[in-house]
C-alpha cells in the first residue's frame, strides 16, 4: 500500500467515525451533566437520607429520572446549586422539619387533644406517617406549615371550638389522610407534564373496581401501572408499611371518590387525545416521556381540572366539595356510573 492510499484510508475511517465519538456536524458530542445516586447526594448534602426524600417530594431538590426507569439521580450542578443556598444545611434541614402530635401542639402552645381535633377538622395537613409498634398510623406534620397556620388562624388555637368544627368533629369526621392524599396527589401531579403520568396520578387514590369502572380499557389499565410516577424513590419500607400506604392512598369516602373520578375522567381523556395506550404488539406505539428533572423549580403544569378544596369548610369557610362545581358533575357522571350514596 502506498503512502497515498495510508492516507486516504485514514481520512475515511475519520469521517466514517461513530456517534459515540463524532457528534453532528462533526462537532465533538457534549459531555452529559454528572449525576449521583441519591445516597451520596443525600451524604453530600449533610441531611438524613428520610430527610433528603422529603426534600425531594416537597420540591426542595430537583431530580432526573434514570435511563431505563431506574431510580431517580441528583445532578451535581443540583447538589452545587443547594450548598450556596443561605444558611446551608441547616436551612433545608429546618424546611423539612416534622412533628408529631406532642411536639406540634408544645410549638402551637396548645393542649394534643386540641392539636388532634384541628388536624382531624382539616385546619392542619399532615406530610407524611410512620407506623408505631402498635402498627397504628402516626401522622407527622411540617413544622412550617404549623407555624404559618398559627399566624394565618390564631383564633382557632384559644377559646371555644367553633360550631361547624364541633359538629363536624361530633360526626366522627377525621380530615387527615384526606388531606394527605390530597396534597401527595398534587405534589405528584407538579412533577410530570405526560398526560398518561397525570392519569396514574389520579387512578392511585381509586381502587380497582372504582377504577374498571371509569377506565374499562385493561389495556390502558395496565398502562397506567406502568408509567405511574414513584412518590418519593428511597429505600423499600417494610410490608406492614407497604400495607398501611396501599390503604391510605384509596379515597373512602364518597364526596372524595366522585372528586377523584371526575378528575380522572377528565386526565384520561387529555392523555387519549395525546397519544393512545400501546396494545400488544406494538413497537414503540406509546412513545415514552424522556426523563426529565423534576422537583425544585418545576416547569408550569396543566392543574387538575376538577380538584376539590384541600380543607373542609370547618376551617376555611369553603363550601363543602360536593357543592363545588355542580354543572361539571352533571355532564360527568352518566360516564362515571356514579349513583351517588344511597343509590339502589
Amino acid at each position: 500500500m502506498t503512502v497515498k492510499e495510508v492516507l486516504r484510508a485514514h481520512s475515511a475511517a475519520h469521517e466514517d467515525a461513530s456517534p459515540e465519538t463524532k457528534g453532528e456536524g462533526g462537532h465533538a458530542p457534549s459531555v452529559a451533566p454528572a449525576t449521583i445516586a441519591a445516597g451520596r447526594a443525600s451524604q453530600e448534602l449533610g441531611v438524613r437520607r428520610a430527610e433528603f426524600e422529603l426534600a425531594v417530594h416537597l420540591g426542595l431538590i430537583a431530580v432526573t429520572g434514570a435511563p431505563g426507569g431506574g431510580r431517580p439521580r441528583v445532578h451535581e450542578d443540583e447538589i452545587a446549586r443547594l450548598r450556596e443556598q443561605p444558611g446551608f444545611p441547616d436551612a433545608l434541614v429546618e424546611r423539612v422539619r416534622t412533628v408529631g402530635t406532642a411536639q406540634g401542639a408544645a410549638l402551637l402552645d396548645i393542649a394534643p387533644a386540641r392539636f388532634t381535633r384541628l388536624a382531624r377538622a382539616g385546619c392542619v395537613s399532615p406530610v407524611t406517617f410512620y407506623l408505631n409498634r402498635y402498627r397504628a398510623v402516626v401522622w407527622l406534620y411540617l413544622a412550617d406549615e404549623l407555624a404559618a397556620f398559627a399566624a394565618r388562624e390564631p383564633e382557632l388555637l384559644a377559646g371555644r371550638t367553633p360550631p361547624g368544627m364541633r359538629t363536624m368533629l361530633e360526626s366522627g369526621a377525621d380530615w387527615r389522610a384526606r388531606n394527605w392524599r390530597s396534597q401527595r396527589i398534587d405534589r405528584l401531579l407538579d412533577r410530570t407534564t405526560d398526560p398518561w403520568a397525570r392519569t396514574a396520578v389520579q387512578a392511585s387514590a381509586l381502587d380497582p373496581v372504582q377504577l374498571a369502572e371509569v377506565v374499562d380499557d385493561p389495556y390502558e389499565r395496565a398502562y397506567l401501572v406502568r408509567v405511574r410516577p414513584e412518590p418519593v424513590f428511597g429505600r423499600p419500607g417494610s410490608m406492614a408499611a407497604r400495607e398501611a400506604m396501599a390503604e391510605l392512598m384509596l379515597a373512602d369516602d364518597p364526596d372524595e371518590i366522585l372528586w377523584r373520578r371526575v378528575n380522572l375522567t377528565l386526565e384520561l381523556d387529555s392523555a387519549r387525545e395525546d397519544r393512545p395506550a400501546p396494545r400488544p404488539g406494538d413497537d414503540g406505539g406509546a412513545r415514552a416521556t424522556p426523563p426529565a428533572r423534576t422537583g425544585a423549580r418545576p416547569r408550569a403544569v396543566r392543574p387538575a381540572p376538577a380538584a376539590g378544596p384541600a380543607a373542609p369548610p370547618a376551617c376555611t369557610g369553603a363550601s363543602r366539595p360536593a357543592a363545588v362545581g355542580r354543572t361539571t358533575r352533571k355532564g360527568l357522571l352518566a360516564r362515571l356510573g356514579w349513583r351517588g350514596r344511597g343509590a339502589g
